[in-house]
């Protein structure tokens, strides 16, 4: 079952409810629905669709791995060779000025773009492979909204991440015989 929602007056209570449906009705996990509002969206700005950039769009809304913008040009690189990394910067602050991806910004400078979940969830980030991974975001969706209710803030966005190690990255420091350094944080 897809629900549409129109947010007309966009307040902490609506934004929610829009995460909530979302992770309720609309399989968000399916690219072929991302991809279809991703382009409406710029359909709708009346933006130019180029090959390329829809090879950027479609990368973005399949990808579960939270790519860096040099993954997308990587990536898109290998179909059409001739674009640029500029072009695929430029097409990813579009999709995040229009709130259709979310950057994961790190102390270090590096950036990743999550866009098959353009909202606020929260991750679960391997120290050692890098790897993103989206959590379940049942018991987390109302954290916000019991925040603001209890604390009187108005919370305009949220990042919650959680940092250890992926079973992968578990099992082979295990044989191993490491752990996770404290020092593996990303800044």
């Amino acid at each position: 079952m897809v629900v549409k929602l129109e947010v007309c007056d966009y307040n902490l209570d609506n934004h929610f409810l829009l995460i909530i449906i979302f992770q309720n009705n609309l399989a968000m996990d399916e690219p072929e629905i991302r991809l279809d509002k991703l382009i409406e969206k710029l359909r709708q700005r009346r933006l130019r669709l180029t090959p390329q950039r829809m090879a950027i769009l479609r990368f973005l809304a399949a990808s579960e791995a939270h790519p860096s913008a040099e993954q997308v040009y990587e990536h898109v690189k290998a179909i059409f060779p001739m674009i640029s990394l500029a072009t695929v910067y430029k097409t990813i602050a579009l999709l995040k000025q229009e709130g259709e991806v979310l950057e994961l910004g790190f102390a270090n400078g590096s950036s990743r773009y999550d866009g098959m979940k353009p909202y606020p969830h929260p991750h679960l980030i391997c120290l050692k492979c890098q790897r993103i991974i989206d959590p379940d975001m049942g018991m987390f969706s109302a954290l916000p909204i019991e925040l603001s209710q209890k604390y009187g803030f108005k919370i305009v966005s949220h990042r919650l991440d959680f940092f250890g190690l992926c079973p992968e990255c578990q099992s082979v420091a295990s044989q191993e015989g490491g752990g996770v350094q404290a020092d593996r944080i990303p800044e």
